[in-house]
């Protein structure tokens, strides 16, 4: 399929394995004409600077992911608003977010701890969204509502907001409907037991739909189970064009342009 953006992928694990060209091209055989690298820690935001300097195809975000948030979070989070002052810009801040998922499940004390440092990175970084006046791409597990309220409370821009990997329903679909926010889909989309997924990107229509592999997790079937790769965004494409009954000509010029327009990639 071609003309197709994976709107957010982690090309990290495959740079430190020395793929990183093998994989982009399989990715631009596969249709992909951009990538965005997603951010998570201090550990990958250099590198993802000089991958977007190096490879035209590639853009960058720059934040600090709710399960890297630890001991001493705020020294990494003073270094993102320089990012925006470089030639080279990332497109998004992100992502950042809360996650229950990965709490401690037998140290309620820890997790309360862990959590409450999730809560503070998130709003400062959302703090700092605001000033900066950017995209925003958001991590959300188990924590959906707390999400909304955090965001509803910063005075960001809602119609600058991403839930990424979307694998809520179609309630939580209306929710940031209703205040201008975006849902991005993953490989999840196309899982069998996913229909509340599927329901939730009908609901928010094909003219507001972004896709994304989350590579290297989440591959789309046939190939669920194994690593994922930008290529593989094919497979959600063709699924997703069948999902809205559309050609996949169709289905690339909307949710490419419409990831152009969210990430100022015009």
């Amino acid at each position: 399929m071609a003309g197709i953006i994976d709107s957010h992928t982690h090309l990290e694990s495959f740079s430190r394995k020395g793929i990183l060209d093998e994989t982009l091209e399989a990715a631009a055989e596969a249709g992909l004409v951009r990538l965005i690298t997603v951010g998570t820690d201090t550990d990958d935001w250099e590198l993802y600077h000089d991958m977007a300097a190096k490879y035209s195809q590639v853009d960058y975000s720059v934040g600090i992911h709710p399960c890297h948030v630890e001991e001493g979070w705020e020294t990494a989070f003073e270094q993102i608003e320089a990012y925006w002052s470089r030639d080279l810009k990332p497109v998004a801040l992100g992502e950042i977010g809360l996650d229950r998922f990965h709490l401690p499940k037998k140290d309620e004390e820890k997790a309360a701890r862990i959590f409450s440092a999730q809560v503070a990175a998130c709003e400062a970084q959302l703090e700092l969204a605001k000033k900066l006046d950017c995209p925003v791409i958001i991590h959300s597990r188990g924590a959906f509502g707390e999400c909304v309220d955090m965001i509803d409370k910063s005075g960001v821009d809602w119609t600058k907001v991403v839930f990424h990997c979307f694998s809520e329903g179609s309630g939580e679909m209306k929710q940031l409907m209703d205040r201008g926010g975006y849902g991005s889909f993953t490989g999840v989309i196309t899982f069998k037991n996913a229909e509340s997924v599927r329901e939730a990107a009908k609901l928010q229509g094909l003219d507001r739909l972004m896709i994304e592999t989350d590579a290297p997790y989440l591959a789309p079937m046939p190939k669920r189970g194994k690593p994922n790769e930008p290529g593989y965004l094919v497979f959600t494409a063709e699924f997703c064009a069948e999902l809205f009954g559309v050609s996949p000509e169709v289905f690339a010029e909307k949710t490419t342009g419409m990831a152009k327009r969210f990430f100022g990639l015009e």
